[in-house]
C-alpha cells in the first residue's frame, strides 16, 4: 500500500509539474490571425522580405499572418509598439538590422532591443556593397583608396540615410583607413542609388538587393562588398576581407522578435516553421534573385549575434559622432 501511495505521488507530482509548464502555452496555437509589424514603409527591404515568408507561414499554421506597417523614427515606432504588445504570440515584429543599432543613436528609446524581445530567427542577410560610377577610375579598392587620399576633401559617399548599415559600413571604411571622406546621407536606398548612376556622389555605399539592376547594366561599378562571403547575386564581386580590408564587415538582415515573456514553445514553433520555408529551393532562389540569402539561425544564435553587433557598432556610432538627421 505504501508503495502504490508513493508512485500515485510520485505520478500527481510530475503532472503538475507538466501543467505548471505550459501555463500561457496554447496549445492549438495559432487560433487567430497575427500581426507581423514591419516598422517601414510599404516596398522596402523588410516589406519585401515579409510577405512571401508571411504567406508560407499562413499555409502552414493555418492563420494569416499578415503584415502591418508601421514606419517612423527609423523603425522605433513600429518597434515600441511590438515591445508594448502582449506576449501571446500574437505580435511578432519583423526587424532590420538596425534594431541593434539604433539605442546607441537615439537619446532615449522607448523600449531595449535586447531585453524587450525574444529572438526567433534571422530569416535573411545582405551586404552592403561599395560601388562607383564608371566615370571614375578605380577598378578595386586599393585604387579607391589611393585616389581618395590623393585628392583629400574631394570626395564623398552616398548612403540611403545617417544610422543606416551602409552608412556605418562607410563610416568603418573611413575611420579605419583615415580617409578625408564626407558622408552625404539620402532619404532612403533609392534616392541614393538615383544620386549616384548620375554621377553627383559617385561612391556610394548601399544595400545591395536594390543596387543588382544598375551593377548589371553597367551603370555603377561595383568594387567589394562587405559580407563574410561572396554574395549569389553577384559572385564575382570580392568581399573587403578578400579586397585587403578585413575590418570592413556588416551584414544587414531582417530578422522574426515576440515580445520578451512570450511563451518558449510558441518561439519554437514559429522558428521551426520559418527556417523549414527558407529551405524551400523555391524559397531560396526567389530570395537570391532580390540579392539576400536565406538564414533561419537559432534563437539563441539570433541573440549572440544581437550582442555582438551592439558592441561593434556602438564604437562605430560614438567614434563617427553619428546622431539621427
Amino acid at each position: 500500500m505504501k508503495l502504490v501511495r508513493y508512485h500515485t505521488l510520485v505520478a500527481g507530482a510530475m503532472i503538475a509539474t507538466l501543467a505548471a509548464s505550459s501555463v500561457g502555452w496554447p496549445q492549438s496555437y495559432p487560433t487567430r490571425p497575427v500581426r507581423v509589424i514591419v516598422p517601414f514603409a510599404p516596398g522596402g527591404a523588410t516589406d519585401i522580405i515579409a510577405r512571401p515568408i508571411l504567406q508560407e507561414l499562413s499555409k502552414r499554421l493555418g492563420q494569416q499572418f499578415y503584415v502591418e506597417n508601421v514606419p517612423g523614427a527609423s523603425g522605433n515606432i513600429g518597434t515600441a509598439q511590438a515591445a508594448k504588445a502582449a506576449p501571446d504570440g500574437y505580435t511578432i515584429l519583423l526587424a532590420y538590422s538596425s534594431h541593434a543599432s539604433n539605442q546607441f543613436m537615439f537619446d532615449k528609446l522607448p523600449f531595449d532591443p535586447i531585453k524587450d524581445f525574444a529572438p526567433i530567427t534571422i530569416a535573411v542577410t545582405s551586404p552592403a556593397v561599395l560601388s562607383v560610377h564608371p566615370s571614375l577610375p578605380p577598378r578595386t579598392v586599393d585604387e579607391l583608396v589611393g585616389l581618395i587620399r590623393a585628392n583629400p576633401g574631394k570626395y564623398s559617399f552616398a548612403s540611403g540615410g545617417t544610422g543606416t548599415q551602409p552608412h556605418l559600413s562607410g563610416e568603418q571604411f573611413r575611420m579605419s583607413l583615415g580617409l578625408d571622406l564626407v558622408h552625404v546621407p539620402h532619404n532612403g536606398g533609392g534616392p541614393a542609388l538615383a544620386s549616384a548612376v548620375a554621377g553627383h556622389t559617385p561612391i556610394i555605399f548601399s544595400t545591395l538587393s536594390p543596387a543588382v539592376p544598375f551593377l548589371k547594366e553597367g551603370k555603377l561599378r561595383a568594387l567589394a562588398v562587405t559580407g563574410r562571403a561572396r554574395s549569389r547575386s553577384m559572385p564575382d564581386v570580392p568581399t573587403m576581407t578578400e579586397a585587403g580590408y578585413p575590418n570592413i564587415e556588416g551584414d544587414t538582415w531582417v530578422g522574426a522578435l515576440a515580445p520578451a515573456k512570450t511563451a518558449p514553445q510558441i518561439i519554437n514553433l514559429l522558428y521551426r516553421e520559418i527556417v523549414g520555408i527558407l529551405k524551400v529551393p523555391a524559397m531560396r532562389e526567389h530570395l537570391v534573385e532580390l540579392g539576400y540569402e536565406a538564414v533561419g539561425n537559432s534563437p539563441d544564435e539570433f541573440a549572440a549575434q544581437m550582442r555582438s553587433e551592439s558592441a561593434t557598432w556602438a564604437k562605430v556610432i560614438r567614434a563617427a559622432g553619428i546622431r539621427p538627421q
